[in-house]
Formats: C-alpha cells, structure tokens, sequence
C-alpha cells in the first residue's frame, strides 16, 4: 500500500521539481485536448518556475507537492479567496494516476478549509477533459457554471466552474 505525503513547497528547489513535473504531464495529458502550441503557451504562462513564483510571492498562491510513497506524484496549487478555496491547480503523474491521491488531495484540502473557515473548494476545468471531469464528480464537485476566459496569444480556456460545498 502507497503512503501519501502531502507538503508545502518552501524552497525554490521544490518550486523547480514542481514547474518541471508541470511541464511533463501538461505535454503529457493536454495536447490532444488542446494542442500543442497552446499546451506551450500555457506552461510559460501559468506553470513555469517563474510563473509561480510570481504566484507564491506577488499572489498569495501556496503550492503542494503530492508524493506516492516516495515518489513526486503530482502537485496542487491553492488560494484562498472569498471565504473560499481556488484549486488552482491538481495535477497528478500518468503512471501515479489510480492510487486515489486525488482523495488524499481532496480531503487534505477539506481539513485545511475546516481550519481555515473555508466553506466551499472552487476550480475550473477544461469542458473536454473528460476524465478530470468524472474523477471531479466521483469526488463530489457539482458544475456550478462555465467561463471562457482570453488568456493572450490567440488562446481562450473553455472551462467549466465546479464547486464542492464543505
């Protein structure tokens, strides 16, 4: 049985192993719903190393890394905001995919909003990602609304908002 490990990146050393990690399963899961150049476009933008540590610094985001085991699995970005949580980010390795860390994710992040006096997790999630979309569910996220939001460069992201109510 895998044990999980959910920390807080500190260091810019973990901020690196995270943009890195990002950079794989974005080129990885997102280029054949997205395509390639926007795929790139996105990693610079969003989940590069200067990104978020820009994100860190100037925005108040707080970034996870998930470990499997000992494995670096996956990441999650977070940002408290409204009396709520914005789930940035939760990406999780191909080959760490079906060891439940998303649960583990989620209900870290249950116990976090418990402490914190958040009442609900918020998150936006590509409209074709369809497995995200099921996990999502399975998890108890409801659609709540849709956005399509011009990011730059020619590229809009066409997401659904998903809720879950604590």
């Amino acid at each position: 049985m895998n044990t999980v490990n959910i920390s807080l990146a500190k260091s810019d050393s973990q901020v690196y192993e995270i943009a890195s990690l990002a950079e794989e399963i974005w080129h990885e899961h997102f280029t054949p719903i997205i395509g390639e150049a926007q795929v790139n476009y996105m990693v610079e933008k969003f989940q590069s190393y200067p990104a978020l540590k820009s994100q860190i610094e100037q925005d108040g985001y707080e970034y996870y890394q998930l470990f499997s085991s000992h494995t670096f699995a996956g990441y999650m970005g977070i940002h408290p905001k409204d009396g709520a949580l914005f789930l940035s980010k939760l990406y999780i390795k191909k080959d760490c995919r079906g060891q439940h860390l998303a649960t583990e994710a989620l209900n870290f992040l249950i116990e976090l909003c418990k402490n914190r006096g958040l009442k609900k997790i918020w998150l936006t999630c590509n409209k074709h990602n369809d497995n995200t979309l099921a996990v999502y569910d399975h998890l108890g996220f409801v659609i709540t609304d849709e956005q399509v939001a011009d990011i730059g460069n020619g590229f809009v992201m066409d997401d659904y908002i998903l809720t879950y109510t604590l």
